[in-house]
């Protein structure tokens, strides 16, 4: 059996909270699957959280305490794990950006918007400023920042292995200017061409398919099980039941499936990305919605 790792508490505000949880399991002399028994969570998610990878909801953290008479100590220490996390993303997101830089593939389906690790500094003040249009601009500029931090996932050959399926309306519904819409879409292109990343545009007429909601990206690790992670304008959550999993996982096969191949994908992308380029968008438009 392989020896487990050490938990540097000094590292952050949550491996902190995370070696705390695990000492005071171990003194209690609780598993990991009984320390979870009858709540909603699972041993790996438990393991996560011990390790600093996720942040501790405020009803696991109030079971923890019941468990082990630990007089309400992780319950209020969720507030402290949460605020360290905010600096930079979306509370609910923050763990998602330290699980996928252990991730070993990422497989993402987007039905509206270019996946962040893509989008250049215009299209995310688009993001934003549809969803929050009232923030303060420094607020963006720190926004913008952090997603173009997230480029590596993509452009890093040491990344994950990245595979993207991208709705077609994508390419047909601009949230930029058209000078700025070729230059994104010249961008994928560009990115795709020089490493792992592989797009694939499922049609607008493709008829019914799996995934006709929200985004949805599904992470596998080298020493973890697998996950799935499905978002909204203002939220997101997690999915780690084995079972359910593996359901989203065959559903996203046939959503590739249905989706064009990479090459013909690739170069939708690219003539797109002329299109707008050249100011000939409407009349690419058209000939593609009659084609």
């Amino acid at each position: 059996m392989a020896s487990r790792k050490d938990i540097d508490g000094s590292a952050s505000v949550p491996a902190f909270y995370g070696k705390e949880l695990r000492w005071k399991r171990e003194a209690a002399g609780r598993t990991l699957a009984e320390t979870v028994e009858g709540s909603y969570f699972g041993a790996s998610y438990l393991s996560e959280i011990e390790r600093g990878q996720r942040r501790m909801p405020v009803d696991l953290a109030r079971h923890v305490d019941q468990l082990l008479k630990t007089d309400g100590f992780f319950e209020r220490r969720c507030g402290d794990v949460q605020k360290a996390r905010r600096s930079k993303h979306a509370e609910y997101f923050a763990h998602i950006v330290e699980l996928e830089k252990r991730a070993k593939e990422i497989e993402e389906w987007n039905p509206t918007l270019i996946p962040g690790p893509l989008q250049l500094e215009p299209y995310i003040r688009a993001v934003i400023r549809a969803a929050h249009p009232w923030e303060a601009e420094e607020s963006v500029k720190a926004k913008v920042e952090a997603r173009r931090e997230r480029a590596w996932l993509f452009e890093d050959p040491k990344g994950p292995e990245c595979w993207a399926v991208l709705h077609e309306s994508i390419l047909r519904q601009p949230l930029v200017g058209e000078d700025a819409m070729a230059e994104q879409l010249a961008h994928i292109v560009a990115v795709a061409q020089h490493r792992r990343f592989i797009p694939q545009i499922l049609p607008w007429n493709a008829g019914p398919h799996p995934f006709m909601m929200g985004t949805t990206w599904l992470m596998t690790f080298t020493d973890a099980p697998p996950l799935m992670y499905t978002e909204g304008m203002y939220s997101g959550q997690i999915i780690d039941e084995p079972e359910l999993v593996g359901q989203y996982a065959g559903a996203y096969g046939r959503l590739r499936a249905a989706a064009l191949p990479p090459k013909q994908s690739l170069k939708m992308i690219e003539t797109a990305a002329e299109a707008y380029g050249n100011g000939k968008y409407e009349r690419w438009l058209q000939q593609h919605h009659l084609a």
